[in-house]
């Protein structure tokens, strides 16, 4: 059986958090047994989000950015225009691999992604999500129902990270974040969306991956 990852691309446009969030619960809630997994790549207007355990502590200064309460993992993170959203909705019983494996290998697309480019990246087992001397440059969430994974990772590529400061980044306080732009990566959000869609799908073993 050919393992196909279908692929959609919204970046062209910033999608409603809320919107795109029960897009993807629906998705994997009514899908069946035969359904191909899919990757949305996608942009969001500013929002902070929180965890299912998220504490509200973490807020500090919110101020007149929506806040909203989602049911991935994880404490509060920030999406804005200049970051690069991709949603795994996979269907892991059937790939294989458990939760831990799932999360360790989402972030080693992203630290091959940023290898290519010259850049030291690294995971954090205490802490998911991919950092760079200590400064994290992607963030984790998921969610898994029936066996098959929603939500997905977050990758600061050109955006005001000014904002993070509003918050305690995942739940750490002082916790500090970078960007690709910082890191002297010039590719565009487009290029690097194309970039790490190759790497997901090699990680993964997918056969092929069909751009819809």
């Amino acid at each position: 059986m050919t393992r196909r990852l279908i692929v959609r691309n919204f970046l062209n446009k910033p999608m409603d958090y809320e919107h795109t969030w029960h897009k993807m619960r629906a998705f994997t809630l009514e899908r069946s047994a035969g359904v191909s997994d899919e990757l949305w790549l996608v942009q969001h207007p500013p929002v902070f989000t929180l965890g299912q355990a998220g504490k509200e502590e973490h807020l500090l200064l919110p101020g007149e950015i929506p806040v909203v309460r989602t049911d991935r993992g994880g404490q509060v993170t920030y999406h804005g225009p200049g970051q690069l959203v991709a949603y795994t909705l996979f269907d892991i019983k059937r790939l294989g691999v458990g939760v831990r494996q799932l999360v360790t290998t989402i972030e080693q697309s992203i630290v091959q992604l940023l290898t290519s480019y010259g850049v030291d990246a690294q995971p954090d087992r205490k802490a998911p999500g991919v950092y760079v001397a200590g400064k994290k440059i992607a963030a984790l969430g998921l969610r898994v129902r029936k066996g098959c994974a929603y939500h997905g990772l977050s990758l600061n590529v050109e955006m005001d990270l000014d904002v993070f400061s509003l918050i305690n980044p995942c739940g750490y306080a002082g916790l500090e974040v970078t960007q690709t732009k910082d890191q002297g990566i010039d590719a565009t959000m487009p290029e690097l969306a194309i970039e790490l869609t190759e790497h997901i799908t090699d990680l993964f073993g997918y056969d092929a991956a069909e751009l819809n």
